[in-house]
């Protein structure tokens, strides 16, 4: 009851988040479109393909099913998939913190205790975004950062994904202005200017989603696995009651035979 409360309203932030994620790239991508190659910056510069940092969110908390797991398996997977690549890893979330620990994997920075309300502050997103713009700014041997996180699809359907954070890639977000309605917008600013300020903002927002995303995931998951515990549980206590009520009877029955047994032999 207290994870379907939880999910009601995380459900809700993620809903209303998404119309705004996929705005800010339709915008970023018709901007893409119309200065082409003409615009650089570091958020946007494509690199090598040798060295990755991960960005995994999980929870902090247990006891919500195959939750953590199944993110923490898709990392793994990863991870193999990418041999000798990924160099380091932001943990959000304890779970996923310690399970990587224990094996060795070099942490930049880690967050604990954010998501264990089931709320996403903003705030904390930011702080992570600006931590990622700034290491993948200053450490230039790091050729992409991907954030792995659980796609909210039903309260009993959630999806493990891992995607691309940094060089934002243009035909990314060209792609989202092609599939968007087409709308002639007219920029005051210079291209330079506007790319500067929406970059960033545009990180900070899918770190955002990605986090909300995982809190109603793992509030869903929660629900179902505390629902199937609950009717374990019942089943379990009908079973033993069933049980128990059959030793008593046996017992009362014998001791009935027991006690005509010795009032005939009297």
């Amino acid at each position: 009851m207290v994870a379907a409360a939880k999910l009601k309203r995380a459900q809700d932030r993620v809903t209303a988040s998404r119309p705004f994620a996929g705005k800010m790239s339709e915008v970023l991508g018709d901007l893409s479109s119309k200065v082409g190659g003409e615009v650089s910056h570091p958020l946007l510069d494509e690199r090598g393909d040798d060295k990755y940092l991960v960005v995994l969110v999980s929870a902090d908390k247990g006891l919500a099913g195959a939750f953590n797991a199944n993110v923490i398996k898709a990392t793994q997977a990863f991870l193999k998939e990418n041999d000798g690549k990924v160099d380091g890893m932001i943990p959000v979330g304890r779970k996923g913190r310690d399970f990587f620990k224990r094996r060795d994997v070099k942490f930049t920075e880690e967050y604990v205790g954010l998501t264990g309300s089931g709320q996403v502050v903003h705030a904390d997103a930011l702080d992570i975004a600006k931590n990622v713009i700034e290491t993948f700014t200053e450490d230039t041997t790091i050729d992409k950062v991907f954030i792995a996180f659980t796609e909210f699809k039903t309260v009993l359907s959630q999806k493990p994904v891992i995607e691309q954070l940094l060089p934002i890639t243009r035909t990314a977000i060209e792609g989202e202005a092609e599939t968007a309605a087409q709308a002639e917008y007219i920029y005051e600013q210079p291209a330079a200017e506007i790319f500067a300020k929406l970059l960033p903002k545009q990180v900070e927002t899918q770190i955002y989603k990605g986090m909300l995303e995982s809190v109603a995931s793992e509030q869903g998951s929660r629900m179902t696995a505390m629902d199937s515990a609950s009717k374990n549980a019942g089943e379990l206590i009908d079973t033993l009651t069933l049980n128990m009520n059959r030793i008593r009877q046996a017992a009362i029955t014998k001791e009935i035979i027991e006690v005509v047994s010795g009032a005939a032999a009297a």
